[in-house]
């Protein structure tokens, strides 16, 4: 899917500065993501990181084993300063040549070092826009994470005009839409969601 480094750094940081400008008062509002609440939205950025930063070090254990669907995720009366931190480890973690090669494991998946970057890159630039559309927050995604994730939903779908998506079935976008509406739609998104 990919074979030079991306540096996630400018990705993580654009996500960084959604998550400063979410409001207490948004927390328990809706977001494309069903049954997540903003809150817990940022809980899964939160455990993603965690998750995704170990798979690049390969520092396999209980954050890399464990699937992202066991509990509905939530955050903690820390999270504005845990967020970014992790969001920059994990930044880190992914500039280092050895974490694009061999094999590691997320969600308690074993897969090539590359394809766990590729993967990466999505949940970043997927639940970037999760979070700016469920606040109302503008958001540009970085580009080069946003090519890597589109060629990462495309590989993953089985029929791109019709069939399911890694995460659910595929919302049909027009060839001509913008790339992260094209991808948003690989995701099992509504370009077009509204909270």
């Amino acid at each position: 899917m990919t074979d030079t480094i991306l540096d996630l750094g400018p990705q993580t940081r654009i996500l960084a500065r959604l998550a400063e400008a979410v409001t207490d008062d948004q927390l328990p509002g809706p977001t494309p993501c069903p049954d997540l609440a903003v809150r817990n939205l940022l809980g899964h950025l939160l455990g993603l990181s965690v998750a995704l930063r170990d798979a690049a070090r390969k520092d396999l254990g209980t954050t890399t084993d464990t699937p992202p669907n066991v509990v509905v995720p939530d955050i903690g009366p820390g999270w504005r300063e845990e967020l970014p931190k992790v969001l920059d480890e994990l930044a880190d973690a992914w500039r280092d040549p050895a974490a694009w090669t061999g094999m590691t494991r997320a969600g308690g998946v074993d897969l090539p070092g590359a394809v766990a970057g590729a993967v990466t890159a999505d949940e970043l630039v997927i639940h970037g826009w999760d979070l700016a559309r469920a606040t109302g927050l503008p958001y540009t995604p970085d580009p080069a994470a946003l090519t890597s994730a589109h060629a990462f939903l495309l590989a993953a779908t089985d029929d791109p005009d019709q069939g399911n998506g890694p995460f659910g079935p595929v919302v049909a976008v027009p060839a001509e839409a913008p790339l992260l509406d094209r991808a948003l739609g690989l995701s099992g998104r509504d370009p077009g969601w509204r909270p």
